[in-house]
Protein backbone atom coordinates (compact mmCIF):
# COMPACT_ATOMS: atom_id res chain seq x y z
CA UNK A 1 0.00 0.00 0.00
CA UNK A 2 1.05 3.50 -0.82
CA UNK A 3 1.21 6.10 1.58
CA UNK A 4 -0.81 8.37 -0.20
CA UNK A 5 -3.22 10.67 1.86
CA UNK A 6 -6.82 10.13 1.17
CA UNK A 7 -8.19 13.15 -1.10
CA UNK A 8 -10.27 15.25 0.46
CA UNK A 9 -14.01 15.57 -0.60
CA UNK A 10 -14.70 18.36 -2.55
CA UNK A 11 -16.94 21.42 -1.08
CA UNK A 12 -19.90 21.66 -3.19
CA UNK A 13 -21.02 25.50 -4.58
CA UNK A 14 -22.59 28.16 -2.22
CA UNK A 15 -26.63 27.83 -1.73
CA UNK A 16 -27.84 30.48 -4.17
CA UNK A 17 -31.65 31.21 -5.00
CA UNK A 18 -31.03 30.23 -8.73
CA UNK A 19 -29.22 26.55 -7.73
CA UNK A 20 -32.60 26.02 -5.39
CA UNK A 21 -34.41 27.03 -8.30
CA UNK A 22 -32.82 24.68 -10.41
CA UNK A 23 -32.71 21.79 -8.34
CA UNK A 24 -36.78 22.52 -7.65
CA UNK A 25 -37.08 22.74 -11.44
CA UNK A 26 -34.92 19.53 -11.57
CA UNK A 27 -37.28 17.58 -9.22
CA UNK A 28 -40.57 18.62 -10.93
CA UNK A 29 -39.55 17.75 -13.94
CA UNK A 30 -39.21 14.26 -13.04
CA UNK A 31 -42.07 13.49 -10.45
CA UNK A 32 -45.66 15.44 -9.94
CA UNK A 33 -45.83 16.72 -6.37
CA UNK A 34 -46.90 18.88 -3.52
CA UNK A 35 -46.06 22.14 -1.67
CA UNK A 36 -45.39 20.34 1.04
CA UNK A 37 -43.31 17.75 -0.59
CA UNK A 38 -41.14 19.89 -2.91
CA UNK A 39 -40.50 21.56 0.26
CA UNK A 40 -39.05 18.50 2.19
CA UNK A 41 -36.78 17.79 -0.84
CA UNK A 42 -35.44 21.21 -0.90
CA UNK A 43 -34.78 20.92 2.57
CA UNK A 44 -33.19 17.87 2.36
CA UNK A 45 -30.95 19.06 -0.50
CA UNK A 46 -30.09 21.90 1.20
CA UNK A 47 -29.37 20.14 4.54
CA UNK A 48 -26.69 17.73 2.94
CA UNK A 49 -25.23 21.10 1.25
CA UNK A 50 -25.20 22.83 3.99
CA UNK A 51 -23.85 20.30 6.13
CA UNK A 52 -20.74 19.57 3.52
CA UNK A 53 -20.00 23.49 3.61
CA UNK A 54 -19.96 23.68 7.33
CA UNK A 55 -23.16 26.17 7.26
CA UNK A 56 -26.87 25.70 9.62
CA UNK A 57 -29.47 24.80 7.41
CA UNK A 58 -31.88 26.42 9.38
CA UNK A 59 -30.19 29.66 7.70
CA UNK A 60 -31.82 28.83 4.05
CA UNK A 61 -35.60 28.29 5.36
CA UNK A 62 -36.66 31.29 3.94
CA UNK A 63 -34.97 30.75 0.55
CA UNK A 64 -36.85 27.27 0.19
CA UNK A 65 -40.20 29.17 1.41
CA UNK A 66 -39.77 31.56 -1.45
CA UNK A 67 -38.84 29.16 -4.12
CA UNK A 68 -41.62 26.74 -3.52
CA UNK A 69 -44.28 30.33 -3.71
CA UNK A 70 -42.36 30.74 -6.93
CA UNK A 71 -43.24 27.53 -8.00
CA UNK A 72 -46.78 27.77 -7.07
CA UNK A 73 -47.53 30.91 -8.80
CA UNK A 74 -45.45 29.77 -12.05
CA UNK A 75 -48.62 26.95 -11.65
CA UNK A 76 -46.38 24.25 -11.92
CA UNK A 77 -47.38 23.10 -8.04
CA UNK A 78 -50.95 22.30 -7.70
CA UNK A 79 -51.86 20.13 -4.55
CA UNK A 80 -55.39 19.77 -5.77
CA UNK A 81 -54.50 18.72 -9.61
CA UNK A 82 -51.99 16.47 -7.87
CA UNK A 83 -54.44 14.95 -5.11
CA UNK A 84 -57.04 13.79 -8.15
CA UNK A 85 -54.41 12.59 -10.58
CA UNK A 86 -52.81 10.36 -7.73
CA UNK A 87 -55.76 9.37 -6.48
CA UNK A 88 -57.20 7.79 -9.96
CA UNK A 89 -53.61 6.45 -10.24
CA UNK A 90 -54.00 4.43 -6.30
CA UNK A 91 -57.97 3.40 -7.48
CA UNK A 92 -56.83 2.05 -10.92
CA UNK A 93 -54.23 -0.01 -9.26
CA UNK A 94 -57.35 -1.04 -6.33
CA UNK A 95 -55.98 0.86 -3.65
CA UNK A 96 -58.77 1.32 -0.89
CA UNK A 97 -60.33 4.46 0.11
CA UNK A 98 -58.58 4.47 3.61
CA UNK A 99 -55.43 3.67 1.80
CA UNK A 100 -55.50 6.59 -0.25
CA UNK A 101 -56.19 8.83 1.79
CA UNK A 102 -52.98 8.01 3.80
CA UNK A 103 -50.64 7.62 0.93
CA UNK A 104 -52.02 11.36 -0.18
CA UNK A 105 -51.63 12.87 3.44
CA UNK A 106 -48.33 11.04 3.59
CA UNK A 107 -47.62 13.66 0.15
CA UNK A 108 -48.63 16.76 1.81
CA UNK A 109 -51.98 17.04 0.92
CA UNK A 110 -54.23 18.24 3.34
CA UNK A 111 -57.35 17.29 4.81
CA UNK A 112 -59.92 19.36 3.22
CA UNK A 113 -58.23 19.22 -0.15
CA UNK A 114 -58.34 15.13 0.22
CA UNK A 115 -62.12 15.10 1.29
CA UNK A 116 -63.09 16.93 -2.05
CA UNK A 117 -60.99 14.96 -4.14
CA UNK A 118 -62.27 12.07 -2.06
CA UNK A 119 -65.97 13.09 -2.80
CA UNK A 120 -65.37 13.03 -6.48
CA UNK A 121 -63.97 9.41 -7.06
CA UNK A 122 -66.36 7.38 -8.62
CA UNK A 123 -64.33 4.38 -8.19
CA UNK A 124 -66.39 1.47 -6.35
CA UNK A 125 -65.08 0.23 -3.20
CA UNK A 126 -65.85 -3.30 -4.23
CA UNK A 127 -64.40 -2.76 -8.07
CA UNK A 128 -61.29 -1.57 -6.26
CA UNK A 129 -60.45 -4.97 -4.08
CA UNK A 130 -61.27 -7.33 -7.58
CA UNK A 131 -58.53 -4.82 -8.87
CA UNK A 132 -56.40 -5.29 -6.13
CA UNK A 133 -56.87 -9.61 -5.67
CA UNK A 134 -55.94 -9.89 -8.87
CA UNK A 135 -52.84 -7.90 -9.15
CA UNK A 136 -51.48 -9.62 -6.56
CA UNK A 137 -53.19 -12.54 -7.53
CA UNK A 138 -55.29 -13.68 -4.51
CA UNK A 139 -58.65 -15.43 -4.66
CA UNK A 140 -59.96 -16.21 -8.20
CA UNK A 141 -56.96 -15.61 -9.39
CA UNK A 142 -55.00 -17.85 -7.78
CA UNK A 143 -53.89 -21.27 -9.88
CA UNK A 144 -54.28 -23.07 -6.98
CA UNK A 145 -54.62 -24.09 -3.18
CA UNK A 146 -57.59 -21.25 -2.99
CA UNK A 147 -59.87 -23.05 -1.22
CA UNK A 148 -56.93 -23.63 1.52
CA UNK A 149 -55.65 -19.70 1.44
CA UNK A 150 -59.10 -17.69 1.16
CA UNK A 151 -58.65 -16.46 4.79
CA UNK A 152 -55.46 -15.54 4.22
CA UNK A 153 -56.29 -13.24 1.10
CA UNK A 154 -59.04 -12.38 2.42
CA UNK A 155 -57.19 -10.96 5.28
CA UNK A 156 -54.34 -9.73 2.63
CA UNK A 157 -57.40 -7.27 1.48
CA UNK A 158 -58.36 -5.84 4.76
CA UNK A 159 -54.79 -5.24 5.61
CA UNK A 160 -54.99 -2.85 2.65
CA UNK A 161 -57.66 -1.11 3.96
CA UNK A 162 -60.90 -2.82 2.80
CA UNK A 163 -63.67 -4.13 4.91
CA UNK A 164 -64.56 -7.32 5.61
CA UNK A 165 -67.37 -7.20 3.06
CA UNK A 166 -65.44 -5.88 0.09
CA UNK A 167 -62.49 -8.22 0.43
CA UNK A 168 -64.77 -11.44 0.97
CA UNK A 169 -66.33 -10.58 -1.95
CA UNK A 170 -63.33 -10.06 -4.50
CA UNK A 171 -61.83 -13.36 -3.14
CA UNK A 172 -64.91 -15.49 -2.86
CA UNK A 173 -65.75 -14.55 -6.54
CA UNK A 174 -65.60 -16.54 -9.80
CA UNK A 175 -63.85 -15.18 -12.75
CA UNK A 176 -65.91 -14.01 -15.89
CA UNK A 177 -65.04 -15.11 -19.58
CA UNK A 178 -62.80 -11.99 -20.99
CA UNK A 179 -61.04 -10.74 -17.62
Amino acid sequence: MSDAAAPTPKIPRPISREWMFRAAAHYLERYASTEANLRRVLERKVLRRARARGEEPEAFAEMIGETVGRFVELKLLDDRSFAESKLASLRRRGTSLRQSAAKLAEKGVDRETVAAVMAGDETDEEEAARRLAKRRRLGPHRLRERAERRDRDVAALMRAGFSYGHAAAAIDREIEEGE
